[in-house]
């Protein structure tokens, strides 16, 4: 996923940045006026601020995990007791 910033000309969107896209490939686009993307940082400072959300690390220079490191997370995540998240949403619905 990435955000982009584009300008609408003549009825079209002008990306003002080179995205990284296959040909014809289909995209889900969300429409944020500029001014609202201002905002939407100054409530997610707030919730930073109010320790309802933890602000991302940067993670710039973080190193790829390798396979087997992946592979032994999994298999530690997997042995944690407890019961899946899907289980969990899928009791709270209720009957259908």
């Amino acid at each position: 996923m990435s955000i982009v910033t584009a300008v609408y000309e003549r009825g079209m969107l002008r990306l003002l940045q080179p995205v990284a896209l296959g040909e014809r490939q289909k995209v889900r686009i969300q429409l944020l006026p500029e001014d609202s993307a201002d905002m939407v940082d100054e409530v997610l400072q707030g919730l930073v601020a109010a320790g309802l959300l933890t602000a991302p690390s940067d993670r710039s220079n973080a190193e790829p995990l390798s396979a087997a490191k992946r592979q032994d997370l999994a298999d530690r995540l997997g042995s944690l007791p407890g019961r899946l998240l899907s289980e969990i949403i899928i009791e709270e619905r209720g009957p259908r």
